[in-house]
């Protein structure tokens, strides 16, 4: 058992409890290094506190995972901590205030249990004792008592036995043995379903809370106590949010002095930007946040990690609907919002106007006597930039910003990409501590020695503190966009860490992979006669790649859909190409080209690869694939319409119809329905057309001719032959 998961069970800090340690004889290294074995009990008695000292020794680190040998089971790491208890002093004292009870209601009780033992109680609580079966008339009130539920342990989802043996501190056989009784034939790294996983806490005496591997990623992290002597003031982290074209990246630009929008294709905001300003000697972070649709989980991310929300508002536009959302994540954030109303150097700008619309959201200008911060700004001319970043220091000066620019460095991955020189590369911000070149970092199912940094401007760093963002060379791999990151004790740890949580996603995923039930069976034949889009997706950076699969899910799937084969960041291979053949689907390429083996194999296969710069055009071109594979629809138009008067029996034509056109005309081999007392009796093709007794092309209203139907004799007079034609026409997806 680690020492932070130890601290987290008897609800103390890990650092006193390496105090502790230390007084006890035991040196370690960090919060994350292993408690020998022998001394859990005794500081699970102690409440984690110092006992008699023993012999000074080292605590063992937990050391890398073999990959073909199994780990001894003293040096094993050990998970995060699952027992969460609001109150342990209530759950030590349980039992005795049951013997307590029972003995009053002269209730048959189990012998107590030891004193030196009764602390284990709350890490295995033995199961409840069983009353009597005798009838107790004297006290019926010992029958309603509730048993305690037991400790709240969590599990990931898909741990096998051995996992939940070291959260309970059993054996691996025990637990298995336990599931075999239960009905469960399993070995200790079975991946445990849900369900048994429940069973087995139950046996225990655990109240089993099944959770993902965000949740225990969450759990894990360290329990560092702040120390309010290190906090220092720090840069204000400010998310530039809005609607498309409103003129976020050329407000970033005018303070930055830069020139991001030409190199934006389309004239967009395609990736966030992580950038920092220096106003009056102060440092300001900006983060600019795309502003199209597709980019929802993009600005979400970007509002998820700010000081402070400026919402640009396009004078000349108004409110639109990317606005309001921008709006909503900055509320769900819990972040003060700054108006900046762009594009007043224009003839149509009307900055009342968006002042009254977002008050209708609830939004009230100081000068109107609210409380969020308006600021009028041309981007075009810099006209009150200035003013603009006085309001933002001003907020940032009330929010009193602090950060702690020591110890192990903590933030979140803003994009990340992988580039064909450099590696897997990650734009992060430090949010805690201090990162520097050399550091080991997990984040996710992927590690990282910190190879090189760089700023927004390319030149490199040294050292990251709070509020700073920067480029961070030297991944495993290409991380997940929004997880966030922690530094360990070296490049060993991180590895270990990684590849558990690797494992436990692996482990995860078999636990979903049922057998189908019959109706999901069903629905699958219902969708395979759906036709499908087959694509495999490239782009440059994951959030991009994000955006644009989302896109492209979102589009009807009722009869047709959407199958992403495979997505990625980074440029087309042959792997790629090799894919698609197989699954018959189309390269859609994202400001990433294809190199010349897979553009070379790709002609030689047939294979086809689109290539975009804008997302809007990879977008309409796949809904415009997709249109194309509807089904036509089919609009049904009258030609004309016959009555019968006579009937005529011709040798080898059988029975003719001696009609007359009473509306439009009747072509020859043109479709037909013979209608008798307003019902259809028969539908089909005209045989023969005749006009006395020549052959003719078609007859117009208001003439007599004689009809001869394909394969059907049955007429009578008074009956209608309604002539009409079915035209189809290409539909589009909405």
């Amino acid at each position: 058992m680690r020492i932070h998961e130890l601290a987290k069970e008897l609800d103390v800090s890990s650092k006193e409890l390496l105090e502790t340690l230390e007084k006890m004889g035991v040196t370690g290294k960090s919060a994350s290094s292993s408690v020998p074995e022998d001394l859990v009990p005794r500081l699970r008695a102690s409440g984690g506190k110092a006992t008699k000292a023993a012999k000074p020794r080292q605590v063992m680190e937990p050391p890398p995972k073999p990959r073909a040998k199994p780990k001894p089971k003293t040096t094993k790491p050990k998970e995060a901590p699952a027992i969460e208890t609001a109150q342990p002093a209530e759950e030590t004292a349980a039992p005795a205030a049951a013997a307590t009870a029972a003995a009053a209601l002269a209730l048959p009780t189990q012998a107590p249990a030891p004193a030196a033992a009764a602390p284990a109680t709350s890490a295995a609580p033995a199961a409840p004792v069983s009353p009597s079966p005798t009838p107790i008339a004297a006290a019926p009130t010992a029958i309603a008592v509730p048993a305690p539920m037991g400790p709240v342990l969590q599990v990931v989802r898909g741990s096998t036995p051995q996992l939940f043996a070291e959260k309970t501190n059993r054996s691996p056989a025990d637990i298995v043995k336990i599931l075999f009784l239960s009905g469960e034939m399993v070995t200790a790294t079975t991946s445990l379903s849900d369900e048994a996983l429940e069973t087995l806490g139950s046996e225990l005496g655990y109240h089993v809370e099944i959770v993902g591997l965000e949740d225990e990623l969450q759990a894990e992290e360290l329990e560092d106590d702040v120390d309010e002597t290190k906090l220092v003031p720090r840069s204000p982290v400010v998310t530039v949010m809005g609607h498309v074209d409103h003129g976020k990246t050329k407000l970033l630009d005018a303070i930055r002095v830069t020139d991001v929008v030409s190199g934006e294709f389309g004239g967009i905001t395609q990736h966030i930007g992580a950038y920092q300003a220096h106003v009056n000697g102060r440092e300001i972070t900006f983060i600019d946040t795309p502003g199209h649709e597709a980019f929802t989980a993009m600005r979400a991310r970007g509002a998820q990690i700010t000081d402070i929300a400026v919402l640009v508002v396009a004078a000349d536009d108004g409110v639109m609907p990317q606005t309001v959302e921008a709006l909503d994540h900055a509320r769900a954030a819990g972040v003060p919002v700054i108006v900046a109303v762009n594009k007043i150097d224009k003839e149509e700008a009307d900055p009342n106007r968006v002042r009254t619309q977002m008050v209708e959201r609830g939004l009230v200008p100081s000068e109107w006597g609210g409380d969020t911060e308006f600021v009028d700004v041309s981007a075009k001319t810099n006209a009150n930039l200035e003013g603009l970043l006085e309001t933002v220091l001003i907020v940032a000066d009330l929010a009193e910003l602090k950060g702690d620019p020591t110890g192990h460095a903590r933030g979140t991955v803003l994009e990340a990409h992988l580039d064909k020189g450099r590696g897997p590369v990650a734009t992060v911000l430090v949010q805690k501590g201090r990162l520097e070149v050399g550091d080991a970092l997990v984040c996710g199912t992927t590690y990282c020695k910190v190879r090189a940094m760089v700023d927004e401007n390319g030149q490199p760093v040294d050292v990251a503190g709070p509020a700073k963002p920067v480029q961070v060379l030297g991944w495993n791999g290409v991380p997940n966009v929004g997880d966030e990151f922690r530094e360990v004790e070296d490049e060993r740890e991180a590895r270990h860490i990684a590849a558990e949580r690797e494992s436990r996603v692996r482990s995860a995923e078999v636990v979903n992979q049922r057998p189908a039930s019959l109706q999901e069976l069903l629905r699958r034949q219902e969708r395979s006669e759906i036709p499908e889009l087959n694509l495999v997706v490239k782009a440059d950076v994951q959030g991009s790649l994000g955006a644009l699969t989302d896109a492209f899910l979102k589009l009807p799937q009722d009869e047709v859909r959407v199958n992403l084969v495979h997505s990625g960041a980074g440029a087309i291979t042959e792997h790629d190409v090799d894919l698609a053949k197989t699954a018959t689907a189309i390269v859609v390429g994202f400001n990433v080209r294809p190199n010349a083996n897979a553009r070379e194999l790709a002609e030689r296969e047939g294979v086809d690869i689109r290539l975009y710069r804008v997302i809007y055009d990879a977008i309409d071109d796949v809904k415009a694939a997709l249109s194309g594979m509807l089904k036509p629809e089919e609009r049904e138009s009258i030609l004309g319409e016959a009555e019968i008067r006579q009937t005529f029996r011709v040798p080898k034509l059988g029975v003719i119809a001696g009609c007359y056109l009473t509306k439009g005309t009747i072509r020859r081999n043109s479709q037909v329905r013979l209608i008798r007392d307003g019902v259809v009796a028969y539908e089909g093709r005209v045989a023969s057309l005749r006009r006395f007794k020549d052959d003719v092309a078609e007859v117009r209203e208001g003439f007599e001719c004689g009809i001869g139907l394909e394969n059907f004799q049955d007429v009578k007079e008074g009956d209608v032959i309604e002539a009409f034609e079915v035209e189809e026409f290409a539909r589009q997806i909405s």
